[in-house]
């Protein structure tokens, strides 16, 4: 039936963002590979959630600060610190390579250098930031945490189809779940995005130019990286959707509290 393909497929989605303990029977088909994107935002709104309770807890009980560090805590334990890794690594890769070899030799590394190490301090401590100042409003925490988990994998599923595929990426430590975005996938990607903007619209408190606003940011930032990547690699690996994915979800952040 329709109805338990979809499930598979979200399953399939979770198994390839966190740790959740999910068994499929029969193994995944690569056709089932390029349909499971289109679930990542949906499976964001999960993460994102689950690391806003979190939160929402430790600020109650101890502090915004405190919260805060829950809060990330939770999402990076809940996916295996997934697109942390990717974003360190891009810039390992970018930053120490000189040419498409080198840096996809350097990203395959399981060592954390100078470059990736540097970059992801920096992108946790602006993150902790954001949210230690949303944590004095609990249910603007909560609502902006489901907005950017969610919002962030559907920029970076966004890039697949949009770039190609680095066929060298089997030298990567993170490999893309599809080498192309279906017209499916996109089509679920689209209608989930939307719905869970549409949600969460009333509780931010946005006005539909902010709103617009925040759209055109997001906009700008998958330009953006289309060209670095295409720039740097000729294409995308897994390593650049998580890189993508972590921007994306510090733009909306940074959006949210700019607006407060």
């Amino acid at each position: 039936m329709q109805w338990q393909q979809e499930w598979r497929l979200f399953k399939l989605a979770m198994v390839f963002l966190t740790r959740v303990p999910i068994r499929l029977r029969p193994a995944p088909s690569p056709d089932e590979l390029n349909e499971v994107s289109g679930y990542f935002c949906l499976v964001g709104v999960l993460i994102g959630a689950i690391s806003a309770a979190f939160g929402c807890v430790a600020s109650d009980y101890i502090s915004p600060m405190f919260g805060a560090v829950a809060a990330l805590s939770a999402g990076v334990l809940l996916t295996g610190a997934f697109h942390e890794d990717g974003f360190a690594d891009v810039f390992d890769g970018f930053g120490g390579g000189w040419t498409k070899e080198q840096k996809l030799e350097i990203m395959k590394d399981s060592r954390l250098g100078t470059y990736g190490s540097c970059a992801l301090l920096l992108l946790l401590l602006a993150k902790f930031s954001l949210l230690t100042m949303l944590f004095e409003d609990l249910l603007m925490a909560w609502v902006s945490l489901l907005l950017a988990h969610s919002l962030s994998r559907a920029l970076a599923v966004s890039l697949i189809g949009s770039l190609g595929y680095v066929q060298a990426d089997q030298l990567s430590k993170v490999k893309p779940v599809a080498k192309r975005l279906s017209d499916a996938a996109l089509t679920r990607t689209v209608i989930t995005s939307s719905l869970i903007l549409v949600a969460c619209w009333p509780w931010l408190a946005l006005s539909l130019i902010d709103l617009l606003v925040l759209l055109v940011w997001l906009y700008l930032l998958r330009l953006a990286c289309i060209k670095w990547f295409h720039t740097q690699l000729g294409g995308y690996t897994g390593d650049c959707l998580g890189a993508a994915q972590q921007l994306g979800e510090l733009v909306i952040l940074l959006f949210i509290v700019g607006t407060l």
